[in-house]
């Protein structure tokens, strides 16, 4: 599943710079993909954009935005279930110049 930012965020901002996958934005701002800007997903909390979520698979065995949010509101989405298989080939999509080899980092693992 992918990771969302419930409406109980209180806008810290911790969560944004753990992030490996640049995937969380403060509400109401643009994001980018591929170089094409994108219209906020919110504007009135943090938001995960969910085309660059890849639960931190690849990179550790936990979502680090759940980690270090004080009020646990970074959680999985019912709506976007996604598989090991389907993150870490998103995440070494994302990072191609970046080696992401077996055994990697993964919530799955753990």
């Amino acid at each position: 599943m992918a990771t969302l930012i419930t409406d109980d965020c209180i806008n810290c901002g911790a969560c944004e710079p753990e992030c490996p996958n640049n995937a969380i934005y403060q509400g109401g701002c643009t994001w980018e993909k591929d170089g094409v800007r994108q219209q906020a997903l919110r504007d009135d909390y943090y938001f995960i954009v969910p085309d660059l979520c890849t639960e931190c698979v690849g990179f550790f065995d936990e979502e680090q935005c759940a980690a270090v949010c004080p009020i646990e509101c970074c959680l999985p989405d019912p709506d976007l279930a996604e598989s090991e298989d389907m993150l870490i080939s998103r995440a070494r999509s994302l990072h191609p110049h970046r080696t992401i080899a077996e055994p990697f980092p993964s919530r799955f693992r753990r």
